[in-house]
């Protein structure tokens, strides 16, 4: 949910060290952020996000924008976050569990809704999982972080028309995928 019209005030009490302040930041962002990380296979994105908004809060002071810029810088720290999670673990970015930690998340309620957002949530996974990596990463900064094209493309170093080429064909990926896996549910 952004803050909208009272953000002005909120970036100047969150610059001068209100705690109010970043609570509203990060309240706003951290789940979004949150989101995009595990998706992207961070092992631990919670950790990340902290570890994100530990530097978010550090550069704050520094930092000259409205609140699509701060939303964009945001990204842009926890993407390189997540880049140097990548090195350490040596190989590609991965989605991590088994099913295991969703069922932890979201038990404790009615059953079927349970299972129905659990469901959800592993096809989102498994479908996130086959796009490539670059498909994927302009697909979650474009819908899930609501960045805009020139947003993405420098959180992610890219040009504008590259940006909209991956979106372009990351759509079709997906679209093909959902269709084939509807198909496949189908009855005969």
């Amino acid at each position: 949910m952004p803050i909208g019209t009272t953000f002005p005030e909120v970036l100047a009490a969150a610059q001068a060290g209100a705690g109010w302040a970043f609570e509203v930041i990060y309240r706003d962002l951290a789940p979004v952020l949150t989101g995009y990380l595990r998706l992207q296979g961070a092992a631990e994105p919670d950790d990340l996000a902290s570890e994100t908004f530990i530097g978010v809060f550090q550069g704050l002071a520094a930092f000259r924008g409205d609140e699509a810029g701060l939303r964009a810088w945001v990204f842009t720290i926890g993407r390189r976050r997540l880049v140097d999670e990548w090195r350490r673990r040596g190989r590609r970015p991965f989605l991590v569990g088994d099913g295991a930690d969703a069922l932890h998340e979201y038990g404790g309620g009615d059953a079927e809704e349970d299972a129905l957002v659990l469901m959800g949530s592993r096809a989102v996974h498994e479908l996130c999982a086959r796009l490539p990596d670059d498909y994927r990463d302009v697909l979650l900064l474009r819908i899930l972080a609501d960045l805009t094209v020139e947003q993405v493309a420098a959180v992610l170093g890219k040009t504008v028309p590259a940006v909209k080429a991956l979106q372009r064909r990351g759509l079709t990926t997906l679209r093909r995928d959902v269709c084939d896996r509807s198909d496949s549910a189908a009855p005969l």
